[in-house]
């Protein structure tokens, strides 16, 4: 962890996804004459045809049903964009539990670290900020579509004390396979607290909200010579707030705030001020967002390059140039710093363009990944978890480090070693985990498409 020091890459941290794919109307069969594999085709009856029932179609015919303008229709490209963010989430949280110095060293030092390694971790940077902002985003589109502020806000309020609660539970069991290992505070507990402001901030127009968290995403930096300690007993909660760090206990710390509150809560207000670009014209949106990534990158090379405001760690030159371009782009996650922010969500904004032209099966199976992200989220980590623990124990290596993972990865990191494989077989793996994980998506996807449960728009 970050103490006025140099970044320590924490591993199994940053993840994150939100919101529910609104699902479909209309009449929805199963034709027996469809079925594949193990499970059947749905498809829906329109003006007298059969047509094969994709997250795309059941959106837009919902939506037609509603009367909804085309600028408030579900954007086919934010699922996609969520849905391969979920793709590289999933390398990321292989990486965990799969690399065999996932708990060694900080796969971003450029002393240490190789090419493959520091990219393969480096990308999944996109994550975290990409899944909060969009959560942001998806919020001012429903109340583009008319939701009142009352029902927006007792909406985000719920849904925020809900992913508070999943996350120190279910999750938090997912990481470490047991009961009573220390709370690790990631990315859900961030959207979840995100979630909670943002129950207030919907009730101000949305230039105010963007203005507001511009103030906080460009500003926050300005608190980092604030250390916890000028608190005394109240330690905890600036950590909490923005610096992350140990959770007290009575006698021990508890856990760990991976993902302190303030900086996140300014990227998912800037997606909720950000939410009328994406009600454009499809062709100015288009055209606009790309432009606003550029210009993020921009600054980003400007404040980086001058070793200006932004990140409390500076870049070194080293004795290569590749190890000193390693050096200017690991910028400050945790919190996530000015530079983080501006880099990742200018990369994800230039490459927006790419998806609005995505079509085929590439596009379908990154829109189902993107409808249903929270449950793509917790599945995948039991699912990568409990294959990390039958791969190491086919190789004849004790598992025990992988039961309780944080606490050890914490307190004894040295229970770790001897676990784990070589980069080629991390992408293997993560290329099964996809494979797995694909249908039961599809399947928790058809699920919400054929019921209307209120407690659906929770998962």
């Amino acid at each position: 962890m970050r103490h006025r020091g140099r970044q320590r890459d924490f591993g199994m941290a940053e993840r994150a996804q939100n919101s529910a794919v609104v699902f479909a109307s209309g009449v929805i069969e199963r034709s027996a004459s469809a079925r594949t594999g193990t499970g059947a085709h749905l498809r829906m009856r329109v003006a007298g045809s059969i047509t094969p029932v994709t997250p795309t179609v059941i959106a837009h015919e919902i939506e037609e049903s509603r009367g909804l303008r085309p600028d408030t229709r579900r954007i086919d490209a934010i699922d996609m964009l969520r849905g391969l963010v979920i793709v590289l989430m999933v390398l990321d949280h292989v990486r965990d539990f799969f690399h065999a110095d996932a708990f060694a060293f900080n796969p971003l030092d450029p002393s240490r670290t190789t090419v493959a390694l520091y990219a393969t971790r480096w990308i999944t940077h996109l994550c975290a900020p990409t899944f909060v902002f969009l959560a942001g985003v998806s919020a001012y589109l429903q109340a583009a579509r008319g939701k009142l502020p009352a029902r927006l806000s007792a909406f985000l309020l719920t849904r925020g004390l809900w992913l508070i609660a999943l996350e120190v539970t279910v999750v938090s069991f997912g990481w470490s396979f047991s009961v009573g290992s220390p709370l690790v505070l990631q990315v859900i507990w961030a959207i979840g607290c995100s979630m909670i402001a943002l129950a207030a901030l919907v009730w101000l127009p949305p230039v105010s909200v963007l203005a507001i968290s511009i103030a906080v995403v460009a500003g926050h930096n300005l608190l980092d010579p604030i250390v916890p300690e000028d608190f005394g007993r109240a330690a905890f909660l600036w950590r909490l707030l923005h610096e992350g760090g140990p959770i007290p206990g009575v006698a021990n710390p508890i856990g760990i705030a991976l993902y302190p509150i303030l900086p996140w809560v300014g990227v998912m207000a800037l997606g909720y001020g950000c939410g009328p670009l994406f009600t454009l014209d499809p062709a100015r949106r288009d055209r606009l967002v790309p432009a606003a990534g550029l210009a993020m990158l921009s600054a980003f090379a400007v404040l980086r390059g001058a070793r200006l405001y932004g990140d409390p760690t500076a870049w070194d030159t080293h004795q290569t140039w590749v190890a000193t371009t390693m050096s200017f782009f690991d910028v400050t996650k945790y919190p996530p710093s000015l530079h983080y922010v501006l880099v990742t969500l200018g990369l994800v904004f230039t490459i927006w363009p790419l998806l609005t032209r995505l079509r085929g099966r590439a596009a379908d199976v990154l829109v189902t990944l993107g409808a249903v992200p929270l449950f793509v989220y917790v599945f995948h980590i039991y699912l990568t978890h409990a294959l990390a623990v039958a791969a190491n124990a086919a190789a004849g290596r004790d598992v025990a480090g992988l039961f309780d993972t944080f606490r050890k990865a914490m307190s004894s990191p040295d229970r770790l070693q001897g676990l784990g494989f070589e980069l080629p077989v991390v992408f293997a793996a993560w290329l099964v985990v996809l494979v797995l994980l694909y249908p039961i998506a599809r399947w928790f996807a058809s699920v919400k498409a054929r019921r209307h449960d209120w407690w659906l728009s929770y998962l």
